[in-house]
């Protein structure tokens, strides 16, 4: 299956973006907040360059583009965490300025970002109300006022949670339902969510669909930013395309389809979403046999080929991650054998792994892959200081030649080497991880998720690279949730379901059919999944 495409977009395809993506008639009731003009420059880096946005009340407004097409830098201008060096923004018509957040605030602006900060050992009420909580005559907090208004929001929302519960006792889910009402207590107007959805379920979803059409109901303008076009499509009335820091194109939802937004989003046609492979696997690189963990997995058993992609698939709970940080040395397995090019070999921490040739791009690659207030080229050289240093004594300009290597290798878009790896986009990112990982010249690479959260552009350039680190001999070993990556990349698949393997998958076996039954331990023939 590796090198599976889909059927390539017609000729419309071959537009340029401006050329066909439809701007909002002028016509329509005028936007609730507009932006025109916007420009903020960054030392070495034009983040926003004129561009416009529109948005209407009862109306949701979908902002797509590429990681570092901007879509941060103008959220936290409409927050009031950074101020335009140019343009304008008019709120119902007249021209206004957020010198801070709360000013933006007391505007009507607020922010639903994926990872809101709240106070555990504070109750619901206390988070919702946190900074801004109403007064008694004498200055004093109004905790009875608090709690009635906190249940007010929470029932607003279809949210059924004791406004006095410590957040500490809340799941996922309800906790997010809690920054949604922080979001809403001040009465906002234009509410933005950024990538709401990125930690919740399926059923989870659902219900975050229907808050938005409340909001919608109630006349608020939402900004929703997402990388899902299932989620776009869905939820959508308008659309607003970003691109390298420039409008490409906006207008209803209705008059784009999933292919024209793609190719405003990257600026080329996506002719495949899968690059094709033709190179076959070559000798054995490395042999997993019975391999343990007293909780987490247990008889994993296979092997890997030099050239070869091999896929783990499996369902939340599965057990790949917790295996693949095994195998890297980050815990320890109670049984199991583990060779390289014939060879047992023992690993006991991830230096371990690394001198044997294996390196780890895990799926939180911000905790866990990089240092985030590093600067890029520290972060890359960072596992091979062997190599940089001499008689203990770093060498800068080594440093820099080897991080320059790799990350060109990636064509990692950044203003210098100098540059925070925090400071970058998410793709960026997982490009200094897989540099950092790639310049200790490893036999295999584990990519634990590689193209989670980021956007379709930069997945398209994931998986290009992929395919050429294979055809370069490196063996591979993808675990990947998505069922058209694991189809369109991998040459095997393993399926694993509550820590077992339960298949092992090739060829004409492979489809998302027979996936999803193994994973979710579904017998042929079924009727009732």
């Amino acid at each position: 299956m590796a090198g599976a495409a889909p059927t390539p977009p017609g000729d419309m395809m071959q537009m340029h973006a401006k050329d066909v993506a439809p701007k909002a008639d002028p016509a329509e009731a005028a936007p609730l907040l507009a932006l025109d003009g916007i420009v903020k420059t960054f030392p070495g880096v034009r983040a926003l360059s004129e561009v416009e946005l529109r948005l209407y009340p009862g109306q949701v407004t979908a902002l797509v583009g590429e990681n570092g097409a901007g879509k941060s830098t103008i959220v936290k201008i409409l927050t009031g965490i950074y101020q335009p060096d140019a343009g304008e923004i008019r709120l119902d018509g007249r021209p206004v300025h957020f010198p801070t957040a709360q000013d933006a605030t007391r505007a009507g602006i607020t922010a639903i970002h994926q990872e809101t900060v709240l106070f555990d050992e504070l109750s619901v009420a206390e988070n919702i109300f946190v900074g801004h909580a109403p007064r008694t005559r004498m200055g004093l907090i109004d905790w009875p006022e608090i709690r009635r208004r906190a249940r007010e929001i929470l029932d607003g929302i279809g949210a059924r949670i004791d406004p006095d519960v410590k957040l500490r006792e809340l799941g996922i889910a309800s906790k997010h339902l809690v920054a949604i009402a922080r979001a809403l207590s001040v009465d906002a107007r234009v509410v933005i969510m950024d990538e709401p959805t990125a930690a919740l379920s399926q059923k989870e979803i659902e219900e975050l669909y229907e808050l938005v059409e409340t909001l919608k109901a109630q006349g608020k303008a939402i900004l929703f930013i997402s990388h899902k076009f299932d989620e776009i499509f869905r939820i959508a009335d308008r659309y607003t395309v970003f691109r390298d820091g420039q409008f490409v194109g906006g207008g209803p939802i209705s008059e784009v389809d999933h292919d024209g937004l793609v190719r405003m989003m990257v600026g080329r046609s996506v002719d495949a979403i899968f690059p094709a492979r033709t190179s076959a696997p070559g000798d054995e690189v490395l042999s997993v046999e019975g391999f343990c963990h007293p909780t987490e997995f247990d008889g994993i058993s296979f092997t890997l080929r030099r050239g070869e992609i091999l896929g783990f698939y499996g369902l939340v709970g599965a057990g790949r991650s917790e295996f693949m940080q095994a195998l890297f040395g980050i815990t320890k397995a109670s049984a199991g054998t583990i060779r390289i090019g014939g060879m047992e070999i023992r690993i006991a921490s991830p230096a371990d792994a690394v001198r044997n040739g294996i390196v780890y791009v895990p799926e939180d690659r911000g905790k866990q892959g990089a240092i985030t207030a590093l600067p890029i080229f520290q972060n890359v050289t960072l596992p091979s200081l062997a190599r940089t240093s001499r008689k203990g004594f770093l060498r800068l300009a080594e440093e820099f030649s080897l991080a320059r290597r790799y990350t060109e290798r990636l064509d990692l878009r950044a203003a210098s080497l100098d540059t925070e790896v925090g400071m970058l986009s998410g793709g960026n990112q997982q490009k200094v991880v897989v540099a950092k990982w790639l310049a200790t010249k490893p036999r295999v690479i584990i990519l634990d998720e590689p193209t989670k959260g980021i956007d379709i552009g930069s997945k398209a350039a994931v998986h290009e690279f992929m395919a050429e680190l294979a055809a370069e001999g490196l063996a591979v070993i993808m675990v990947s949730s998505e069922i058209p990556e694991i189809l369109g990349m991998s040459d095997r698949v393993i399926v694993m379901r509550e820590g077992r393997m339960v298949a092992e998958l090739e060829g004409d076996d492979l489809s998302p059919e027979t996936l999803v039954r193994h994973a979710a331990g579904i017998a042929e023939g079924d009727t009732h999944a």
